[in-house]
């Protein structure tokens, strides 16, 4: 059983809701990342890795730690 801070320590979100949670649009975010609209909206689907660079990059933006965002194994690449 889960205690109060366990709960929080927890909690796993997606890509798109920590970006919505983080009150973005997929064309901010790319603007802020310098890479296209499309880019963002095929990580946030899973359909292609996303260097771990960038992961970091919107570990940031959405001020949440990595750990707290849900994201497909095979959709990180980690030399990119």
């Amino acid at each position: 059983m889960l205690k109060g801070g366990d709960f929080i320590n927890e909690l796993k979100i997606s890509l798109a809701a920590a970006r919505v949670n983080a009150e973005l649009s997929q064309r901010e975010v790319a603007k802020m990342l310098k890479v296209g609209t499309q880019t963002i909206l095929n990580w946030e689907k899973g359909k292609v890795a996303m260097p771990a660079f960038q992961l970091e990059k919107l570990s940031e933006i959405y001020k949440m730690p990595i750990e707290n965002i849900r994201i497909k194994k095979s959709c990180t690449a980690q030399n990119q």
